[in-house]
């Protein structure tokens, strides 16, 4: 549990008003207590959660809010750490599933890695994701160890809710999945196919990747350790893409302070 501190002074010291707020033995200020982490004040918090919102950096961050910048980036870690947490609980009704692959250009890559060759797509030597797609537009990713059906059939039963209907691509990864209660339809995109017209078809998912993979490549590059914080963050905010500034902010807030007062 965070203590209390004033958000002026950082005193510890407080006496306890009849109107629920707190005020500091020392500089005697009043101000209504809580629980967000790094002792910054409500109001700090709203600034850098605002400026995150518009996808600016640390350093334009600790600039506009005067803010040092090693703090900035702490913040900005415990945000994304529960954007992770905000995710829906479970799926129904028609739902896409697919992977894709995460890790830069292969031009980019050092020389080393490129003389032992690659391939494209799967048995790539780059980070597989999986993904799910409600079609009410909410989606969750993971990072996975591997692509095969003991390690994505387990995910789509843990997020799924038995007896929907389960979009995929004809990858191997998903064969028997009808036999775990669900009705299985498939798209084989090896024969160009992207739907079969009657609904059945994974494109939501994959506007999703490309929306992923656009926002992770506008930041020039993630460390592996931080791609889980990031992935975080960006299925976020594909699920709240219809929601104002304003219900953003106070929802990550609330996330904050139930992540400090855990």
């Amino acid at each position: 549990m965070v203590k209390v501190r004033c958000p002026r002074c950082s005193c510890e010291k407080l006496y306890r008003l009849g109107n629920g707020k707190r005020r500091c033995s020392n500089c005697r200020y009043d101000f209504v207590p809580h629980r967000l982490p790094l002792y910054l004040t409500r109001d700090q918090w709203k600034e850098i959660i605002s400026w995150f919102l518009l996808g600016q950096s640390s350093q334009t961050i600790a600039n506009r809010t005067s803010i040092e910048r090693k703090r900035v980036l702490r913040a900005l870690t415990l945000i994304r750490r529960a954007l992770v947490t905000d995710v829906p609980e479970i799926f129904s009704g028609t739902v896409e599933v697919d992977e894709t692959y995460l890790g830069g250009q292969w031009k980019n890559k050092r020389k080393s890695i490129r003389d032992m060759g690659t391939k494209r797509g799967r048995g790539t030597q780059k980070q597989p994701i999986f993904g799910i797609l409600c079609r009410n537009g909410l989606v969750w990713a993971e990072i996975v160890k591997s692509v095969e059906a003991e390690t994505l059939q387990p995910l789509i039963s843990s997020k799924v809710r038995i007896g929907s209907i389960v979009c995929s691509d004809t990858w191997r990864g998903y064969t028997g999945i009808a036999s775990r209660g669900f009705v299985h339809r498939l798209v084989n995109h090896g024969e160009r196919q992207y739907s079969d017209g009657r609904g059945n078809h994974i494109n939501g998912l994959e506007g999703f990747w490309g929306y992923l993979k656009r926002k992770l490549a506008s930041k020039g590059g993630i460390r592996r350790e931080k791609l889980p914080l990031y992935l975080g963050e960006y299925v976020w905010r594909y699920n709240h893409r219809k929601d104002g500034d304003k219900m953003k902010l106070k929802r990550i807030l609330e996330l904050l302070e139930k992540e400090a007062g855990g």
